[in-house]
């Protein structure tokens, strides 16, 4: 039997990495063609430009705040061909539950859920306690990772769009939001349809079109969490002083949207897989 050998590249074959380099990079040209294309649309038009522009799954993560309410009606209305997703952590306030049935109710759609892992849960209290999250950031992110992050990228498993409801002016850190980003770990386009609206726009919105709201945000509770990670704001408090409140850290995010350099980008899958 003659010996085999491994067949010798081709000089002029791409290497894995210049491939991968090469599919970011496209990424990047996608998303600064639809900025160019749509972000100075209205909401309406971005929405539907980009889904008559981008061909693939398009996948819109809701919590059921004010804006992801906005984006809902938005959506349904415009009968775009997106898939409604929710990430269920399993400790979310009653009230959020009753919305998410009235709201498919309202609209006539079906918001796909997505819970954690029972095994990385159970295993995190077993070792951590019930409300591990209060005694350091570090249990504090973990728990976000399992009950957040990691389902978040199964949802997001297809997808070639996000459609995400950021505003820049939620806090500093969502400052330098775009309409259109490429998100490099997840191979996709993540879209903010409402990155320019403030929250006064997004509930006059609202008001006019008889959007369903939760209504803890007439209580104080501006942006909504996992119940026991969420209080109301005082007047004159940043949007999100509500959330973590008992942290130091003004840019506090649950890795959804925040790296592991700070900026404002999709945590790592890894950081949940690594809790398991």
């Amino acid at each position: 039997m003659s010996a085999s050998f491994p067949r010798a590249s081709s000089p002029d074959a791409p290497s894995p990495e210049s491939r991968s380099e090469g599919a970011v990079a496209a990424l990047h040209r996608r998303a600064a063609a639809l900025n160019a294309a749509f972000e100075a649309a209205d909401a309406s038009a971005r929405l539907a430009g980009l889904l008559a522009d981008e061909a693939g799954q398009a996948v819109f993560t809701t919590s059921f705040g004010l804006e992801d309410q906005v984006l809902t009606h938005l959506i349904a209305t415009l009968r775009l061909p997106v898939r409604f997703a929710t990430l269920d952590t399993g400790r979310l306030f009653p009230e959020v539950y009753a919305l998410w049935a009235q709201t498919e109710a309202r609209y006539g759609v079906v918001i796909a859920p997505f819970h954690p892992r029972h095994d990385a849960i159970e295993g995190f209290v077993r070792q951590n306690g019930v409300n591990a999250f209060y005694g350091s950031r570090e249990a504090r992110r973990t728990c976000c990772a399992i009950r957040k992050v990691e389902p978040l990228g199964r949802a997001l498993a297809d997808a070639d769009l996000w459609i995400a409801g950021l505003r820049a002016d939620q806090s500093a850190a969502r400052g330098g939001v775009r309409f259109a980003e490429a998100d490099a770990a997840r191979k996709l386009i993540k879209v903010n349809p409402l990155l320019d609206w403030s929250r006064e726009q997004a509930l006059a919105f609202a008001r006019e079109h008889d959007v369903p709201l939760n209504p803890l945000h007439a209580q104080g509770f501006v942006s909504i969490g996992c119940q026991p990670c969420t209080r109301a704001i005082a007047p004159g408090e940043p949007e999100r002083a509500g959330r973590w409140w008992w942290e130091d850290d003004a840019a506090r995010e649950c890795g959804l949207h925040v790296g592991a350099d700070g900026g404002l980008s999709r945590a790592s899958p890894a950081v949940a897989e690594a809790q398991a």
